[in-house]
């Protein structure tokens, strides 16, 4: 069983240059990198054009540990001090839903856990405190 905990860095269009910037000032390596419009769920018609080119994932080697940049979507609330989430990586489904259940509980639901193309098991909550979680689930490989 995997559980890790990544910073996770969320922009509003220019994750692209966080991107360029980490990887000079921090000697970080790019190790993925997708946007909307390559996601497999996109076609011309599905994405606005102004959500194609924003950074819908992507992972940074700094060292020995990741840093996950993405765009917000076009329109989507992104209050400023949301920049920076803890993004929780198991290996299986049943803790995801566990620690999804647990880190809501008087907490508010941003994403409700479900299945993605990216992922068997993804969502997000705030938690009391006002910290924002992402919960991701690896696929097994």
């Amino acid at each position: 069983m995997i559980l890790q905990l990544t910073p996770f860095i969320m922009l509003d269009g220019n994750a692209k240059e966080a991107i360029d910037f980490y990887v000079q000032a921090l000697d970080a390596k790019v190790v993925f990198t997708q946007t909307f419009g390559e996601s497999p769920d996109s076609t011309e018609s599905s994405l606005p054009a102004n959500a194609r080119n924003r950074i819908a994932h992507s992972v940074l080697k700094v060292g020995q540990t990741e840093l996950m940049v993405s765009d917000i979507f076009p329109g989507q609330s992104h209050p400023i001090g949301n920049q920076v989430t803890i993004c929780i990586t198991t290996s299986e489904k049943e803790q995801a839903k566990q620690l999804y259940e647990s880190l809501r509980q008087d907490g508010q639901v941003s994403l409700e856990l479900q299945e993605t193309h990216f992922s068997p098991a993804y969502g997000m909550v705030i938690d009391k405190f006002g910290v924002v979680f992402q919960i991701f689930t690896a696929r097994q490989r």
